[in-house]
């Protein structure tokens, strides 16, 4: 049986404007098995990206709760609930987030500062990430050497370098031609079938969510 690596329980999300409540989520339950890839598919505006950041521990509900790995995430304080998620989750943005100061090496290696591995573990677990994600020969080379799916690649490397519990990809495709959307897409299915990364993504591309194992819909803060 299944192991429940992540439950939504009755959650609900509003943000106030001066006087106005602006609801976003309605009750939404949901729940990710370990090791699968849930695919969350909505217009622009439906709350995909809200869920997906109340999930990932970035922003709180406004009622209801959400357990991942048998942690309430929602009753831990700030500085509790920001270790978690240096320990426990691995993020991939739209627009890859990297230092263009930094080459991809410095950039991949980021998250692994925060932790008591020493400078030669780092360096291994940074050549193992970029060499799953098809970069190892491109360790010393900045952002504005790379392509765009080259980028995202690094920008997934840095998602997995500290082996988190859990990805969660915010339109990973969503800035790439067709051609990288697809191979970045493959590297994601890749990762959930070989690396059993349980993934949640979010898009509104038919294509990329084509490689999830688990789709729901999302639309006006109603599930699907």
């Amino acid at each position: 049986m299944a192991n429940t690596v992540i439950q939504v329980q009755g959650v609900s999300k509003s943000y106030w404007r001066d006087s106005f409540e602006v609801p976003v989520l309605n009750d939404i339950s949901i729940e990710v098995n370990e090791g699968e890839f849930f695919g969350l598919m909505g217009p622009s505006g439906s709350g995909k990206t809200t869920l997906l950041n109340l999930i990932a521990g970035i922003d709180r509900p406004s009622k209801g709760n959400i357990v991942v790995g048998g942690v309430d995430i929602a009753k831990l304080n700030e500085s509790a609930l920001a270790k978690w998620r240096s320990q426990h989750v691995g993020f991939v943005f739209q627009f890859y987030n990297l230092l263009p100061v930094l080459t991809a090496f410095e950039n991949v290696e980021l998250p692994l500062l925060l932790t008591s591995l020493s400078k030669a573990e780092r360096k291994k677990h940074v050549e193992l990430a970029l060499d799953v994600v098809g970069l190892a020969d491109r360790t010393r080379h900045y952002p504005k050497q790379l392509s765009g799916g080259q980028e995202q690649r690094v920008a997934i490397a840095r998602a997995i370098v500290t082996d988190p519990t859990l990805l969660v990809a915010d339109e990973p495709t969503g800035d790439l031609d067709k051609h990288s959307a697809e191979e970045i897409m493959t590297l994601l299915e890749r990762l959930n079938k070989e690396y059993k990364k349980t993934i949640v993504m979010v898009t509104h591309d038919p294509r990329a969510v084509e490689k999830a194992t688990v789709v729901h819909h999302l639309d006006k803060g109603e599930l699907s």
